[in-house]
């Protein structure tokens, strides 16, 4: 896939706003979209209920591959608190799915914690700033050509 439309897929997911630097100056601050991550959250919760009664490692490795497919994409500079707010809802969903399942109503918080630390990847910035990805080394911008 040419850069050109990876990057047209990076940005449509995105709401962008102006930001500033430590330094003081200009940022293009780049958001996952509210309802892009809504509609996903939606589809996660669907998709606990139907896997409700499966074993916990397999919901684990089920929403692990969630999260590192959403993270993949949205893991761009600046979308860190986006990325964390994911994770965090998954497992509130996570843990409401698991309190339905069986007669014990109750999942302790600090079980939950441990199976979120077990399965769900940490969020952490995959795709470098645009300056860096489109840095591009061709011979006819060389000072020579």
């Amino acid at each position: 896939m040419p850069d050109t439309f990876k990057a047209a897929a990076l940005l449509d997911a995105r709401t962008h706003g102006s930001g500033s630097v430590d330094a003081g100056g200009f940022q293009l601050l780049r958001k996952t979209r509210r309802d892009r991550m809504q509609a996903t959250l939606r589809r996660v919760k669907d998709e606990l209920k139907r896997r409700r009664h499966k074993p916990i490692p397999d919901q684990g490795n089920w929403l692990a591959q969630m999260v590192r497919g959403c993270n993949a994409y949205h893991a761009v500079p600046t979308n860190y608190r986006s990325l964390v707010l994911f994770r965090v809802r998954v497992t509130q969903l996570w843990k409401r799915a698991l309190m339905r399942c069986g007669q014990r109503s109750t999942v302790p918080w600090e079980r939950m914690m441990r199976l979120r630390d077990r399965y769900l990847p940490q969020p952490r910035i995959l795709h470098p700033w645009p300056e860096c990805r489109f840095a591009v080394k061709h011979p006819r911008w060389e000072p020579c050509a």
